[in-house]
């Protein structure tokens, strides 16, 4: 039964980032208890269904010998991309099953350090590769790329770098890094995104929303598109939603009562205002493509965090889950305490409650949004005991979100 295998697994995620700095993937973390037999065939097979030609593809990270061998020997050809540990070859079980895998077809990716390339007649059995750089090999690559200049072609790097073109990197903590391997090294995708560098070099500018997400809103505005269609656009930026309603509830616009939700606001103002004040924002917006990773996390976060509270739960509700798990983390981008910024809004005690005081009913969902980010599975399994969450529901809230995402095809 689906139940079964998604009720004995512990999931987890990572998104892949392109050069474009748009979703290249999911890396999906997958673990199973030592006891646990765990049915690999039924696992492909609920992906398979949960998956349309818009999902974004999927690299499988299995995070125990078990599960990988179970993957390697019954995924059929047209399988997910399975991640395959350099170091878990030295087994002969494993490395058999790789072999065997990679004639019926599958596409495996070896992970690893970038200095401890497989050998050529292992690495044939790869597709390609999820690499970490160590210290001194970043500072190689570092010093071996070409001067970066605005709006220049990228060029090859002037001496030999460790950075290897079309492979998959890990573990970048600096946005020099990031930028070094997605622009001049032209890597497939980066695992993670150095987000906090990126807002650290940052700081000395005030964040501004998306210019892409504004001028989306106010073209569906020109179409007269719906109500829910503006307030969905409004919740793909954090720093949108939260200056519209602190604009909403400002005195300029001395409204009597508080606008707690953005479809309060966006009824309140009518479309004519909103329009005017979306022009307003629109010559200091931000167009800069390493924020986009930043943001879309924050809205990851936000839907599955909205997913994983959602038993039937009336709209206003579903909405108010939504806009806690998407301001849940706007400290980062605004450089102040979380309590200040949510205080200056007329919002749910209960959205304060979950991010700053972590009580109340959204801290689980929350909280459990956050540890799925990572591939900690006792986080997980810990917080399914504190607040009594079904693993197999949590399991399935992710996958949804997940299959919802938006990937561009070329």
């Amino acid at each position: 039964m689906a139940q079964s295998v998604l009720g004995s697994l512990i999931l987890g995620y990572r998104p892949l980032w392109n050069r474009t700095r748009k979703l290249a993937g999911i890396q999906l973390y997958a673990h199973n208890e030592a006891s646990v037999a765990v049915d690999a065939a039924h696992l492909l097979r609920t992906l398979q269904e949960l998956w349309t030609a818009s999902s974004p593809p999927l690299l499988i990270s299995a995070q125990t010998r078990q599960l990988l061998c179970d993957l390697l020997e019954h995924a059929p050809r047209g399988a997910p991309w399975i991640e395959v540990r350099g170091d878990w070859l030295s087994d002969s079980a494993i490395y058999a099953r790789v072999r065997a895998a990679h004639q019926r077809g599958l596409k495996l990716v070896w992970r690893g350090g970038a200095h401890q390339l497989p050998e050529a007649d292992v690495a044939r059995c790869f597709d390609n590769s999820l690499l970490t750089l160590r210290p001194e090999d970043a500072a190689a690559a570092l010093q071996a790329a070409p001067p970066a200049r605005p709006g220049a072609t990228p060029q090859a790097p002037r001496a030999a770098s460790p950075v290897l073109a079309g492979q998959m990197y890990e573990g970048v903590a600096s946005r020099a890094l990031m930028e070094l391997c997605l622009d001049h090294s032209n890597a497939l995708a980066l695992a993670g995104w150095p987000s906090e560098d990126v807002l650290y070099g940052l700081r000395h500018h005030p964040q501004q929303p998306s210019h892409a997400v504004i001028f989306k809103l106010m073209k569906a505005i020109d179409a007269e598109q719906s109500l829910e269609t503006f307030e969905d656009i409004m919740g793909e930026d954090p720093l949108l939603a939260y200056r519209f309603m602190v604009y909403t509830n400002s005195a300029a616009l001395g409204l009597r009562t508080g606008i707690d939700s953005l479809r309060r606001g966006l009824v309140m103002m009518g479309y004519g205002s909103i329009k005017r004040w979306l022009s307003d924002q629109l010559p200091h917006a931000s167009t800069d493509p390493n924020m986009h990773p930043v943001r879309e996390t924050m809205v990851m976060r936000a839907r599955l965090t909205a997913h994983l509270l959602d038993a039937g739960i009336e709209h206003d509700l579903r909405r108010e889950i939504y806009l806690c798990g998407l301001l849940s983390h706007i400290d980062e981008l605004l450089g102040e305490p979380l309590g200040t910024i949510l205080r200056r809004l007329p919002l749910s005690e209960r959205i304060y409650d979950a991010t700053v005081l972590n009580t109340g009913p959204y801290t689980g969902g929350l909280q459990m949004a956050c540890a799925l980010e990572t591939d900690d599975a006792s986080a997980i399994r810990q917080l399914c005991e504190t607040f009594e969450m079904d693993l197999e529901e949590v399991n399935r809230a992710l996958l949804r979100v997940l299959a919802d995402l938006d990937v561009e095809r070329k």
